[in-house]
């Protein structure tokens, strides 16, 4: 992966994002640390958050007990 320096970056940035939107990313780097990694939108992962579901799933109002008397009876034997 090609890295430029900032200066360079600044400089070639029209043609930069151009090679990065055809799918070559690159690294910016100040001082010679690599400071960001650029790539073409159409590679970012999306991220699936908790709640994704949310109106779509209906939680029993008793869900807690579900198989309650199967679990103690595992345990404790027939009541």
């Amino acid at each position: 992966m090609q890295q430029y320096n900032i200066h360079n970056a600044k400089t070639h940035l029209s043609t930069l994002v151009e090679k990065a939107a055809t799918g070559d990313s690159f690294i910016i780097a100040k001082a010679g640390k690599p400071m960001v990694k650029v790539i073409p939108m159409s590679t970012q992962k999306t991220v699936q958050r908790v709640g994704f579901l949310k109106g779509q799933i209906k939680v029993p109002a008793d869900f807690d007990r579900l198989g309650q008397n199967e679990i103690i009876n595992s345990f404790e034997g027939s009541l």
